[in-house]
Formats: structure tokens, sequence, C-alpha cells
């Protein structure tokens, strides 16, 4: 078989949210990288983590700028019995984003604090599958099968047998969700402040790809299945419309009292036809019902659209995220922030030029919503030598429709992406102040998901995970100080049942994990 070739970063098919939610990109500065818990931030990062919490800057200009580099392996399983590849089934993902940027900047004046960030909000990857997706494979690898079960059929005219499949498919897409964050903070005291924002979120998709050289394996070689499909075009013709007019006449029959329905059949011509397709020993009210479901699958293969396809499209689409913040602080030592997130209502429409696989049509709307949030967090920071972050999110997954899966059920039916529960993470961070101008970091975060078996195929599957991080600061001056950190993110596999219309029950097992490398600076102006 031909390798396949697939290369996608698809905000709507195939989710690329790197840490956080199902769709909210949450590592949004070198900061977290090294911690992994930033939800009562005092520092500039506390732009997108605890945006109240800014009030404890010193008053004048503070910015920020750091970058990740972001690795991500996505593994798919899957047991789909007529798949037939050189990998034996198994799809690796490669994800690579060498630039992912974040800016703040805050000016600070006594009660008051003002303050931008920009940042990718979500997607900012993309994904090179070698061996391509199951999802695309399936479709051809069932034609495949299905002619070859009928060798014998065609046989009998001298046509070759076939043997197995093949497919060439390149796709090439980007997906790209910035976040552009405007917000004030006021102190309502010494002990608590507040913050009122709004995240304004430009969204920009696209999509460029071919499939191509479908064949068919056979005993003479490698065929086009578009040539193969003509050659065999009028036999199944011919065989339908047998299969057609002795299904009719029997269930005349059986309806006129000629035939009993429950007694086996004993026509020849009926008994000949059914043997053709390996099915025996049932009654003519059975044999009715196999001829007809027998026709429908020649149909099929007959009818089958192998020719090549191109897809050129691109959406867009802007969403506005309202944002609020309260910070509190009981004394030096201890700081307790909250944030709320609104869901952020997201239409992308299409600007198509090209699209034969019916995936885009042009002008055509879409939603793309990004799930609300509830944030929270508590620092110490009553020891010289350490300081200590817990944070906590509740991405409210459930609020938002996340349409239908690419897979269908066993009658063919489009089935619905379900949510169990929302999605929750919590994270620990810790801060070992070696001196009074440099510190270690490490974190860890433990994120637990909702979704619903439903809610899966290799498009687009969500797996709870575990991450671990560790990294340094290093304060140059005191207006100017350094940030680097790692983190590594293992997802736990999720398995998953399918029921196929035509073979039934299969799974496919999905897996993932990242690895993760930030460093940036801040400054502050007084």
């Amino acid at each position: 078989m031909k390798r396949i070739k697939l290369t996608m970063a698809f905000m709507m098919l195939l989710q690329l949210a790197f840490a956080g939610g199902i769709l909210t990109n949450y590592n949004q500065s070198a900061q977290y990288i090294r911690m992994l818990s930033r939800n009562a931030s005092l520092d500039v990062d506390a732009v997108f983590y605890n945006p109240a919490g800014l009030i404890k800057l010193n008053d004048g200009w503070h910015f920020s700028f750091s970058s990740q580099t972001i690795w991500q392996t996505r593994e798919v399983t899957s047991n789909f019995p007529l798949l037939m590849n050189d990998h034996d089934n198994y799809y690796e993902g490669k994800t690579f984003a060498p630039v992912f940027p974040d800016f703040y900047g805050v000016y600070k004046k006594n009660k008051w604090a003002f303050s931008l960030g920009v940042g990718p909000a979500a997607g900012g990857g993309s994904a090179e599958f070698e061996n391509g997706l199951p999802s695309f494979e399936i479709p051809i690898s069932k034609l495949g099968s299905g002619l070859g079960q009928l060798s014998p059929l065609f046989n009998s005219y001298q046509i070759p047998s076939v043997n197995g499949y093949s497919i060439d498919m390149s796709f090439e897409a980007s997906s790209i969700f910035w976040g552009i964050q405007l917000g004030a903070s006021y102190a309502i005291n010494d002990m608590i402040s507040v913050y009122g924002g709004v995240r304004v979120m430009p969204s920009i998709n696209t999509y460029d790809g071919t499939i191509s050289n479908i064949s068919v394996l056979t005993s003479q070689g490698n065929l086009p299945a578009d040539n193969y499909l003509a050659l065999v075009k009028p036999v199944l013709d011919g065989t339908i419309n047998s299969i057609d007019q002795a299904s009719s006449g029997l269930q005349a029959a059986i309806g006129a009292g000629l035939v009993d329905g429950n007694a086996s059949v004993s026509n020849p011509e009926i008994l000949q036809l059914l043997g053709a397709f390996g099915i025996t020993d049932v009654t003519n009210q059975e044999a009715v019902y196999a001829m007809e479901a027998t026709n429908l699958k020649l149909g099929i293969i007959r009818d089958a659209d192998v020719t090549d396809k191109e897809v050129d499209s691109k959406q867009t689409g802007i969403g506005f995220t309202p944002i609020i913040s309260v910070n509190i602080s009981p004394n030096d030592d201890w700081n307790i922030a909250l944030k709320y997130e609104h869901r952020t209502t997201l239409k992308l429409t299409n600007d198509t030029k090209v699209d034969d696989m019916g995936l885009f049509p042009d002008g055509a709307e879409s939603r793309n919503d990004v799930p609300g949030l509830i944030a929270a967090g508590v620092g110490y920071r009553g020891l010289d030598w350490m300081e200590v972050q817990l944070s906590y999110n509740y991405f409210l997954d459930k609020g938002v429709d996340w349409g239908y899966n690419v897979r269908y059920n066993a009658v063919g039916e489009a089935v619905h992406r379900e949510i169990d529960k929302n999605t929750h993470e919590v994270a620990l961070g810790l801060q070992f102040n070696l001196t009074d101008n440099f510190a270690l970091s490490v974190g860890g975060l433990y994120l637990s998901n909702g979704v619903a078996e439903s809610f899966h195929s290799d498009f687009s599957y969500n797996n709870g995970a575990y991450a671990i991080a560790g990294g340094l600061e290093w304060k140059i001056t005191d207006r100017l100080t350094f940030d680097a950190g790692l983190s590594q993110i293992a997802y736990q596999e999720e398995e998953v049942t399918f029921l196929d219309p035509d073979i039934g029950n299969y799974t496919d097992i999905y897996g993932k994990n990242a690895f993760m490398f930030g460093a940036g600076v801040s400054v502050s102006i007084f």
C-alpha cells in the first residue's frame, strides 16, 4: 500500500489546545511554563491570569514578552478490521509550534491599572500525520474489501480480483485564534481590587488539500479505482437487476400466498443468487431481506466516488469574551484571586474557492464557541526562600454546542458530540528563592476531562492529563527579569468503541503527549 500523507491543523476538526481546556490555551507566559500555576500571579503575566492583582505592581509602566516552542505527538491506533496498511493501523501525528508568543503591557497609577495582553487564545499549531488517519482510510478500505468479496463474481467474467487498495492524500491547514485583551483594574481598598475587561478574538482557519490516486491492488497489478469500477459496472448492473427481479417476484409470491414466507428457499435461481454471496439456509422472507441488503451494498460499491478531490478554503470570524476578576490580599503573605471568563460566541464564515469534498460550502457559517471559565488561585509569600501558588480551573464545556462526530452510528445517523461533565484542573507551583536575584521553580498539574465517548474521533479527541514543570527566574536588575522553563504533559489514553453499520463494533485508542519550552523577559519603567 502507498503511504498516505496528511498534514492538518483543523481547529474545528482537530483541536490543538496545548494546556488548559478543550479549546482554551492556558499556557500564556514563560512563568506558567516553569510553574504550571499562575492564577494568583502578582507579576506582569497577571494580565491574563489575575488581572485584578495588577494593582499590586509599582506605579509606572510594565511590559513582558515571551514565546514558547511546543512539540506534541498524537497517537491513534485503530482496530477497524478492514484496514490494510504497512504500519499496523497505527497513526502518529507530529504537532510543532516553533513560535507561540505572548505580550503584556500595564500602566499602573495609584488605584488604577490599565492593561493590554496579546497571545494565541486557541490553536496556533500544526500536525503532520505521515500515515493519514483512519477516518480517511476506512471508506476506501470498505471499497477494497467489498470488491475483494466480489472476486468470485468478477472472475467468471475474466475480471482480475481485488486484494487491496492505495490512496494519496495531502492536507495543509492553519488555525489561529488570537486573543487581544483590554481592561482596567481598580483598588477598592488595600485588601480588595477588581477588574473588568474584554478579549477580542479574531480567528482565521485555512485549508488546502487533495485526495488523489485512489487505486485497487489486483491480481494483475495496481489499477486506478475509477477504471476498475468502469470495468465491473456492467457486471454489477446485471447482478443488481437480476437480484431486484428475483426479490420482487419472491415478495409478490409471499404476499399472494403462493409461497410460505417461513419455509426454506427452494427456488434454484434464488438459491444460486444467494449462494454467490455466501448466503445459505434462509427462509423465503429472510431471502427477500438478504437480497435487498445485498443490492444496497452492490449499489454503494458501483456508485462509489473515487475521483480526485481538492479543497481550498478559508474561515474567518471574530468573537468577544467579557472578563471580570477579583483579588483579595488579607495581608502581605496571602493572596486570593478569582476570575470569570464568559463563553466566547464565535461564528466563522467560509470563503471557499474549491470544495470537492463538500466540507466547506462557500459562504456557509459555523459556530466554534470557546467555553467559559471559572478560575481561582491562592498564593503564599510569607517565607523569604519560597513562594507557593495553588490554582484551580473549571472550564464550562457543557455550555457549548460541540457539533457532530465525523463517525456515524450503525444506521448512518450523525452522532452529536456530548459532554458528561465540565473539565477541571488543579495545579501547584513552588518557587525557591536561592538568592535575592535568582530562583528555581517546579510545578505539577492534573486535568480531568468530562467528555462523553461520543465526543471522540481521530479528528478530535480530548484526554485527561498529568504535567510537570521546572525552570528559573533571574532578576538581572530591579527592572529587568528573565524567565525560562520546561513542561512535559502526559495524557491518559482513551479507548473508544464505534459501531459500524457494515462490520459491527470496533475500537480506537487515542493518546498524546506534549513538551513545551518557554522563555521571556519582563521590564518595568518606574
